[in-house]
This record gives C-alpha cells, sequence and structure tokens, in this order.
C-alpha cells in the first residue's frame, strides 16, 4: 500500500508541474495581450490627433471656400453692372471699352478657373483623407473590440483557474488528509496480515508434515495391498466409472434451452425471409396474375416454396437435442448423440441453400436486365449479390464446424479434446461473420427497398412485400448478433474441461461409460432411499403359514364367489327380459279375459230373451271361440285376419264375423305396445335433449378455452418481446455502466496524479511562506536595531 501511495504522489506532482507549467504559459499570453492592448491604445492616440489635424485643415478649407464663394459673387455683381454700363455707354468709345473688358473679362475667367480647379483639388483631398480615416478608425475599432473581447475571455479564464486551483487545493488538502489516515489504517492493516501470514506459515508447515506422514502411509498401504493400479493406463482406466458432475449438467441443460429459443427465432425469420422472397419472385419484375413470368424465377419459386421441408428439421433436431439433455445424464461431445441429427438437418438446409444460390443471383441478373432498373438499382444489386454469395459461404463454414462438433459422437477418438477448443472459438468467428453479413443485407436490402419506392411503377403489394422483407432481414440480423454473443459468452464452457471422463486419465468419454455411471447413480440412489426405509415388524413363522392358508383358502372362495356372482348377473338379466316379457303377455290375457266375460253375459241375456228354442248350425262363415296363446301354443299375432275363430261355450254356437272380434284385440295390443314405445321414445327424447344440452355446454366450454388459449399465446408473445426488449435494455445498461466504470476510473487515477502535484506545490509554498517569513523577521530586527 505504501508503494501505491507514493505511485499515486508521484502522478499527482506530475499532474501539478503540467498544469504549473500551463499556469505560466497563459501569463505569459495575458501580459502579452496587456501589452498589445496598450500599443494600440497609442496607435488610437495618433490616429485621434491627425484625424484632429485633417479635421482642422477641413473647416480651413471651408472657410477659403466660403470666401472664394462670396468672391465670386462679387465678380458676378459687378460683371453685372458693366454689362449694364456698357450697354448705356455704346456710344461713347465702343471700341476702347470693349477691348479693356475683354481684358478685364478674361483675367477674370483665368483667375475664376484656377479658383474652381483649386477648389476640386482641394475637395479631393479631403474626401480621400475623410475615407482614409473612416477606414482606419472602423479597422482599429474593430481591432479593438476583438482585442478586448480576447482581454476579458482570457481574464475569465485566469479567474475560473484560479478558483479551479483553490478548490483543487482544498480537495487535494482533504485527500492529503484522508489519504493518510488510510495510510495509517493500511499500516495496521499490513501489521495484522504480516501477524496472520506468520501463524499461517506455522500452519502451513504443520500441514506439510501432516500431509507428508500421512502420504508416506498411503504410498506404503499402496505398495502393500494394490497389485494392480489400473489408473496408469488408459485402455483399463477408461473401464472405471466416471464421475458425474451435477452442476455441469444443470447449466449445459440452461444453455441447450437457450439455444433452443434462439434456434426457434432463428427458424421463424429464415421462414419469412424465403416465403416472403417466393412472392416478390412471383411480383417483380413480372406479375404472375398478369404475365407469365420467366422459366428461371419459376424454377426459383417452386424451389423456395420448399423451404419449410428444409428449415423445420432444424427446431425439431434441436427441440432433440434439449429433451436428450436432463440432469440425469452425461454430457459430453462424445455423448450427445443427438447432435449428429441436428448436424445433419443443418447439412440439408446448406445444400438448399446452395441449390436456390444460382436462381437467386440470376434473379437478381434480371432484374437489372429490365428497363425499369436505373444505375444505382443495378450497384446495389451487385452489392446484394456479393452478399448472398457471403452468406451461403458462411452457412457452409457453420456446417463443417457443427459435423466437426457432432463426429465425437460417431467416432470417440475423431477429434481430440485439444482441438475442440479451437473448433468452438473458430464456430464462435464465424457467428459473428454471419451477423455481419447479415447486417450488410438488411442495409444494402434497404436501400435498394428505397430506390424502388421512387419508381413510377412501383405497387402497393411490391411495396408490402418488401417490407415483410425487410422485417424478416432485421429480425435474422438481431437473431444471428444474439446468437454470437451468447455463443462468445459461455465460450469459456464450451472450452473448458467437463469433469467427465476416467479418473486420472486422459481417456475420451464413451456413451457406454456414462450409461453404466448413470446405472451405478441410480443403484446407489436406490440403496440410498432402501437405508432411509424403515423395516416392517417381523411376524413369527406359525402365525405366517396360518395366514397363508387363510389367503389361499381366500383366494379360491373368491375366485368362486366372482363366478357366482357373473353367473347370478347373467340370470338375473335374462330373468329381467322374460319378467318383461310375461308382463305384456298378461296384460294382453286379462284385456281378452274381460272381453270374453262380456260378450258371454251379453249372449246370455239374448238367450234369456228369445222366445223360441231352435239352435243354429255353425256355418263355415260363423265365429267361434278364439282358443287362448296358451292353449294353441301360438303367438297372438300369428293367425290371419280371414282365419275363423271357434268358441265353445255352455250355452251354445254362435256365428260371429272374426273382424268383429279380433280387431279390438289387435287394437288394444297396438295401443300397449305403442304406449310403451312411446314412453320409451320420450325417454330417449328427454336424454338425447340432456346429451344435446351437454354437447353445447362442452362446445361453449370449448370455445372459450379455444379464445383463452389464443388470448394466452398473445400474451406469452408479447411477454417474450417484452423479456426481450428488457434483455437488450440489461445489456445496454450493463455496457453503459462498464463506460461509466472506465470512466470514473480514469477520473481518479487523472484525480491522484493532480493531487500529487497538488501537494508538491503546497510543499513548496509552505517553503516559501517560511523563508518568505524568516526573511521578514530578519528585516524587522536590522530596522528595530537601526
Amino acid at each position: 500500500m505504501a508503494a501505491d501511495l507514493q505511485a499515486k504522489y508521484q502522478k499527482l506532482a506530475q499532474e501539478y508541474s503540467k498544469l504549473r507549467a500551463q499556469n505560466q504559459v497563459l501569463k505569459k499570453a495575458v501580459v502579452d495581450e496587456q501589452a498589445s492592448t496598450a500599443v494600440l491604445k497609442e496607435q488610437i492616440k495618433m490616429k485621434d490627433q491627425s484625424l484632429r489635424k485633417v479635421e482642422q485643415e477641413m473647416d480651413s478649407l471651408t472657410f477659403r471656400n466660403q470666401q472664394l464663394a462670396k468672391r465670386v459673387e462679387l465678380l458676378q455683381e459687378e460683371l453685372v453692372a458693366t454689362e449694364t454700363k456698357g450697354k448705356k455707354n455704346k456710344q461713347k468709345s465702343s471700341d476702347s471699352t470693349s477691348q479693356h473688358s475683354h481684358q478685364h473679362q478674361s483675367v477674370f475667367d483665368e483667375d475664376l478657373q484656377k479658383k474652381i480647379e483649386e477648389n476640386e483639388r482641394l475637395h479631393m483631398q479631403f474626401f480621400e483623407a475623410d475615407e482614409k480615416h473612416r477606414q482606419m478608425e472602423a479597422v482599429l475599432r474593430e481591432r479593438l473590440e476583438v482585442l478586448e473581447t480576447e482581454g476579458a475571455q482570457h481574464q475569465a479564464e485566469v479567474d475560473g483557474l484560479t478558483q479551479k486551483y483553490m478548490e483543487s487545493i482544498e480537495k487535494l488538502q482533504n485527500d492529503k488528509t484522508r489519504l493518510e489516515v488510510k495510510s495509517q489504517t493500511l499500516e495496521r492493516e499490513a501489521k495484522e496480515c504480516r501477524q496472520r501470514t506468520e501463524e499461517c506459515q506455522q500452519q502451513l508447515k504443520k500441514c506439510h508434515a501432516e500431509l507428508n506422514s500421512r502420504l508416506e502411509q498411503v504410498t506404503s498401504i499402496i505398495q502393500e495391498k494394490v497389485s494392480f493400479n489400473d489408473t496408469k493406463h488408459w485402455q483399463y482406466n477408461t473401464l472405471n466409472v466416471p464421475p458425474h458432475n451435477r452442476r455441469h449438467q444443470l447449466k449445459a441443460r440452461d444453455i441447450v434451452g437457450q439455444a433452443l429459443t434462439f434456434v426457434q427465432d432463428l427458424v421463424a425469420a429464415l421462414l419469412n425471409f424465403h416465403t416472403y422472397t417466393e412472392q416478390r419472385v412471383q411480383i417483380y419484375p413480372i406479375d404472375s396474375a398478369t404475365d407469365t413470368i420467366s422459366p428461371l424465377n419459376q424454377k426459383f419459386s417452386q424451389y423456395l416454396h420448399e423451404n419449410a421441408a428444409y428449415v423445420r428439421p432444424l427446431e425439431e433436431g434441436m427441440l432433440h437435442l434439449f429433451d436428450s439433455v436432463t440432469e440425469d445424464t452425461v454430457t459430453t461431445l462424445e455423448t450427445t448423440v443427438k447432435l449428429k441429427q441436428f448436424s445433419d438437418h443443418f447439412t440439408s438446409y446448406t445444400c438448399f441453400l446452395q441449390k436456390i444460390l444460382p436462381y437467386q443471383l440470376k434473379s437478381l441478373e434480371e432484374e437489372c436486365e429490365s428497363s425499369l432498373c436505373t444505375s444505382s438499382l443495378k450497384t446495389k444489386n451487385s452489392e446484394l449479390h456479393s452478399d448472398l454469395k457471403k452468406m451461403t459461404s458462411v452457412f457452409e463454414k457453420l456446417q463443417n464446424y457443427i459435423g466437426l462438433l457432432a463426429l465425437p459422437s460417431t467416432k470417440p477418438e475423431a477429434i481430440l479434446q485439444a482441438n475442440s477448443s479451437a473448433v468452438f472459438t473458430q464456430l464462435a468467428a464465424c457467428l459473428h461473420g454471419l451477423q455481419d453479413v447479415m447486417k450488410d443485407v438488411s442495409k444494402h436490402y434497404n436501400q435498394k427497398a428505397i430506390l424502388e419506392q421512387e419508381l413510377p411503377t412501383v405497387t402497393q403489394k411490391l411495396q408490402t412485400t418488401n417490407e415483410c422483407i425487410l422485417t424478416s432481414l432485421v429480425s435474422l440480423s438481431n437473431v444471428t448478433g444474439k446468437i454470437a454473443t451468447f455463443f462468445s459468452n459461455n465460450l469459456d464452457f464450451f472450452t473448458a474441461p467437463t469433469g467427465y471422463g476416467p479418473r486420472a486419465g486422459t481417456g475420451t468419454m464413451n456413451p457406454l461409460h456414462a450409461e453404466s455411471m448413470l446405472q451405478c447413480k441410480k443403484r446407489a440412489a436406490g440403496y440410498i432411499q432402501a437405508l432411509k426405509k424403515l423395516l416392517p415388524e417381523s411376524v413369527p413363522y406359525v402365525e405366517a403359514l396360518a395366514h397363508r392358508r387363510i389367503l389361499l383358502s381366500s383366494t379360491e372362495s373368491r375366485e368362486g364367489l366372482t363366478q357366482q356372482v357373473h353367473q347370478s348377473q347373467e340370470k338375473i338379466a335374462k330373468l329381467e327380459q322374460e319378467k318383461e316379457h310375461w308382463m305384456l303377455e298378461a296384460q294382453l290375457a286379462r284385456i281378452r279375459l274381460e272381453k270374453e266375460n262380456q260378450r258371454i253375459s251379453e249372449l246370455e241375456a239374448q238367450l234369456a230373451g228369445s222366445s223360441s228354442s231352435q239352435l243354429f248350425l255353425p256355418t263355415p262363415e260363423s265365429p267361434s271361440a278364439q282358443p287362448t296363446p296358451e292353449e294353441e301354443g301360438e303367438e297372438p299375432g300369428e293367425r290371419s285376419l280371414g282365419e275363423p275363430i271357434r268358441s265353445a261355450s255352455l250355452i251354445g254356437m254362435l256365428t260371429t264375423k272374426s273382424e268383429e272380434v279380433k280387431v279390438p284385440d289387435e287394437e288394444c295390443r297396438e295401443q300397449l305396445i305403442k304406449s310403451h314405445y312411446m314412453s320409451r321414445v320420450a325417454e330417449l327424447t328427454s336424454q338425447l335433449q340432456v346429451a344435446d344440452s351437454k354437447a353445447v355446454h362442452f362446445n361453449a366450454e370449448c370455445r372459450a378455452l379455444a379464445k383463452r388459449l389464443t388470448l394466452a399465446e398473445k400474451s406469452r408473445d408479447m411477454l417474450t418481446e417484452e423479456v426481450k426488449l428488457a434483455n437488450q435494455n440489461v445489456s445496454r445498461l450493463q455496457d453503459e455502466l462498464t463506460t461509466t466504470k472506465r470512466s470514473y476510473e480514469d477520473q481518479l487515477s487523472m484525480m491522484s496524479d493532480h493531487l500529487c502535484s497538488m501537494n508538491e506545490t503546497l510543499t513548496k509554498q509552505r517553503e516559501e511562506i517560511d523563508t518568505l517569513k524568516m526573511s521578514s523577521k530578519g528585516n524587522s530586527k536590522k530596522n528595530k536595531g537601526r
């Protein structure tokens, strides 16, 4: 800590020396500016004096000009007077006067001309001097204003620096006191640490002595007891049961779950990109709804229509891989057999990209050959041309690296463990390259869509398709970025040793070893659970035998009783059926008996009232007593309507038509059957209505559950988006936090350097103050002595 404090003081001293040099430079600049302002003030004074001289000359010139003007006016008056006098005295000596006036006029004109020229010259000089004076005055005023502003700025800077230095001095003094306190505490801690180190060294010596003694004991035991050490040979060491790292398994399952979500997002983005690309091929440059597209685009759209068969298996393979990684399994490159399935699906998708790449490039070339394509669109198409090639090549690289990682599951010794870390690092770099390529594709396609919107023949359908493709490309770039950051963040976990494998050996992990280890783990867990279970109380042998006999007899009796129950149930069912049948027959027989009694009473009444005792012979048409079904052994409905019914009674034979007796019996029977079936139909209809109401209720519940399911899915999507945004915000805040930490650390280092320099300046100032005090005291003593 003392060394750190000295380094901080040195840094502060360096910072103080820098600030001191800057302060001296600023002082020199202020002094120079003050000198320049003084010179400029003197120049302004000189210019003011010259301006006053010029103004005096101008006043004298104006005075002389006024005098000349007055003289010219007098001369003009004299000329007018002479002209008037000349008119009056024309007759008198015209020759002499004309000569005299001519001479006088010529002299006057010459004099006037000279005065005018002199006046013009003086005006020109005055105007030039005035203009120069104004220009010089403006230039000097501007320069004076600039210098004044600069002086004010320098003065403000000097004041700010002085205030800042005073504040920094106060802060440095406070920091100095705090650092002194801290240094004292650190010295105390250092003393305590020294004491602790001495104690730890003593404990270390004790532990070293104990470990040496234990090592000697263990080596002696191994030499005496262990006849063969299988850990020295990796062929035998691979047969040992490897350890199980549960923490590694939980971490691996978590990482595979995150990778599954990323792969699902990637699959959705790729499906959208391929489907919307197919839609664009159907629309542009020729709309398939109005005209036939080229055979190249037809083939290209046909291949794009099959994208789901290549993209969907990626999600399925990752899901199978996630299901295979559990808490109880062993996850290494040698045991993840499902990774080979995912690698095969990724290889098929890469072959699909290689298959559609030439058609995609030819489609772009066909767009460039169209008449609507401008030069800027051609450049963007060429950029997309190269970007699509890069994207396919990057997917090929990813396929190669994933295939290398999946190779140990089929051939455990194909890749060394030291080389797998290099494969992981290359895979991370390749994922970052894929992110860069997808960013370039989305950027160039966005520029292309903007240029296509400016075309006069663009349609709404093409605009919406371009927007959909842009959203899919943006989602692709985002997903690839997330995958790249996720892989780079977890690269240490991928490249670190798993902890699985033979003990004290360098052999590879075999799936059979993993399976045997898991079986041993289950057996150990079962053994521990069996130990934890409480044993039941023991039963005497004689009592157990008696219980066994009772159990066997009870089982035999139970089997016999179950058979009897089944037989009795069958008999009960048959008897119920016969009961229903005989109940119907009894009702029919009762109705017939009542009708026969009624008919007999009517016949007896007729016989009692008749006066003749003549008996009538029965004719074929005469009815006879109808035999009962029990006597004939026939069913009631077996006879035909035209068959005569014979009736034998004590009174005699009376002929009646068969229709008169049979029809009422059949009608009653039909009514009974009808009423019975109507009751059954009513019961069935009621049951049907109940079933219909239940079905309607279940249908309504199913619809409500479907609606709730859709709402739950929407809410889940919204929550996933919110979680994504929250993760993005968290990452952004973490980046900001790191930047702020770095800036604060830099500021603290700078302030510590400045503190050292200011401490040095304070010490120097104190020394100077002490020297000045001493000198002042000496001078005062000398003055007192005088």
